[in-house]
């Protein structure tokens, strides 16, 4: 079996100054590749080198909704500047999207720079790694506004069966990690139980979203294999099919080699 953590924010502790290890870890679970996603400018040099350092990773830049405060229109002028180079290694615009979760999320502005970065994605032909939390159907409206070429994934979903369902209808992939893990997670593992095989991909969200036993617990890439295998608990096809078809969705969505 081989994975594909296809969110994780490798740039932050436990992995900086263990990026080798952690590397090796991965991969010993199967974790062949990981892309790591941004969450302002400040870091898209450093996600860059990253990529270009070790072969099993691989970059998606952006301004995540949850740095809003950070943003300043500049930084949509370096991301295009990044765009502009096109490293062999970049793969995706990300993480970009909305979030009403947060206690002043200045949604205007949050909308004001998914358009920019959505028309850049547009631009220059990459597909685009969304985060939503509580936005399920406004995002929806803006995908169908920019209706991109290579469309994209909403990750780390924990929305209803409708709102994953509508996304997949505009072409874009659902994001699988660690809430499924959780038995009270209901809602979510009764979605992801029904949505096409073709339209999942595997994820970790780490440091982030800790699985089910490993709360309080920086989260890791290899665990992306335990959260595959409660997605097996949960379909009737058997483990390798389900693995097999994580792979491919990757690599077609992100356009990765073989």
């Amino acid at each position: 079996m081989r994975f594909t953590d296809t969110h994780c924010h490798f740039d932050f502790p436990p992995f900086v100054g263990d990026e080798a290890g952690s590397i090796a870890r991965a991969a010993e679970a199967g974790v062949e590749r990981i892309i790591v996603p941004a969450v302002d400018a400040s870091r898209f040099a450093g996600i860059a080198a990253l990529a270009a350092q070790h072969q099993a990773l691989y970059a998606a830049l952006g301004l995540h909704p949850i740095a809003i405060d950070r943003h300043e229109d500049a930084h949509l002028d370096q991301l295009e500047s990044w765009l502009q180079r096109k490293p062999a290694k970049l793969v995706a615009i990300g993480e970009i999207g909305l979030d009403l979760y947060m206690e002043n999320p200045a949604f205007a502005r949050q909308e004001f720079l998914l358009d920019a970065q959505l028309r850049l994605a547009k631009q220059y032909e990459l597909p685009v790694i969304l985060h939503s939390r509580r936005t399920h159907d406004k995002l929806a409206l803006h995908l169908r506004r920019h209706d991109l070429p290579r469309r994209g994934v909403v990750h780390g979903f924990a929305g209803s069966l409708q709102q994953a369902q509508a996304f997949i209808r505009l072409g874009y992939a659902i994001g699988v990690g660690g809430t499924l893990t959780y038995a009270r997670a209901s809602k979510t593992r009764n979605t992801l139980a029904q949505l096409p095989l073709e339209a999942l991909l595997l994820e970790t969200d780490a440091p982030d979203m800790p699985l089910h036993g490993f709360q309080g617990q920086p989260n890791r890439p290899e665990r992306a294999r335990l959260v595959w295998q409660t997605l097996c608990e949960l379909r009737p096809e058997p483990p390798q099919a389900i693995a097999e078809a994580l792979w491919r969705n990757t690599q077609r969505l992100f356009n990765l080699p073989d």
